[in-house]
């Protein structure tokens, strides 16, 4: 899929949505604990209340490698799901792979041709040739962490050489890797100030953005930084919609708070673009 391609669903949608799959089987309705797959079901009942709101799904693969084989089956069945019923949505495989090339070879393999994922995050810390094997993938995408949500961020990402912070070096660096069809980056929403400097550095590449909802990021303020003239943003939503509603109307709340964070950005995308 191409950033055109993506560009074309988010106008078509009004919407740069990224719905998370973060699908903790611990808080799934208990009416579903009693089906043969209920991670899965959960998963089909989110995706059939939501695909029409949305740009692309993101199942982050701890919740499914926490359940050994069966949880792998769910996550199968669910990009199935998806690429039967709704192929023109993005799927990212949130895996945070990143080893030596070999071992990269088989992490792109795993997730390109096996799951038939759209994409996959990587962690950039051991450099280029372990990041080059996700990329020799046509029309693939690797999303690399850049600038994260999270506390501990400043722990490495903020230190600073010449007047450059280590997450600026990362993008600089890594966008001669690619380019922005096939290179994404991820930036929390609660670093959304530093939206601007970042799209200096990389103007047209998409950027994955995690922290909006229940890690208090700033929907507006992460467009008002981050967007470009392709909209350039996939803001990924996971908890506030997929557990908006705990019993068996699940799906029709988890479709309310997706109606209410499209229509946020279709006001939005009106007023940037």
């Amino acid at each position: 899929m191409t950033s055109n391609e993506l560009f074309e669903q988010i106008k078509k949608k009004e919407s740069f949505l990224c719905i998370g799959l973060d699908t903790d089987i611990r808080k799934i309705p208990q009416s579903l604990l009693d089906t043969t797959d209920p991670v899965f079901n959960f998963n089909k009942e989110i995706i059939d209340a939501t695909h029409d709101l949305t740009i692309a799904y993101k199942p982050n693969l701890a919740f499914y490698e926490s359940l050994g084989v069966n949880g792998w089956n769910s996550l199968e069945k669910t990009v199935n799901y998806i690429r039967y019923n709704h192929p023109e949505i993005f799927i990212i495989a949130d895996a945070k792979r990143g080893d030596i090339g070999n071992t990269s070879n088989l992490y792109a393999r795993a997730f390109f041709d096996a799951m038939n994922f759209d994409a996959v995050t990587v962690a950039p810390y051991m450099g280029e040739d372990s990041v080059k094997p996700f990329l020799t993938y046509i029309d693939k995408w690797v999303i690399l962490l850049a600038l994260t949500s999270n506390k501990g961020a400043s722990d490495f990402q903020y230190m600073s050489e010449n007047e450059e912070k280590l997450y600026e070096r990362v993008i600089k660096k890594s966008s001669n890797w690619g380019n922005c069809e096939n290179i994404m980056y991820v930036v929390g929403a609660t670093k959304a100030t530093m939206l601007a400097d970042i799209r200096k550095i990389i103007p047209e590449h998409f950027l994955l953005v995690p922290g909006i909802g229940a890690q208090g990021g700033s929907l507006e303020e992460v467009a008002k930084n981050g967007m470009n003239r392709k909209c350039g943003l996939l803001v990924n939503s996971s908890r506030e919609i997929i557990y908006a509603g705990s019993d068996n109307d699940f799906a029709k709340k988890a479709r309310e708070s997706a109606i209410n964070r499209q229509k946020e950005m279709a006001m939005l995308l009106k007023k940037h673009l």
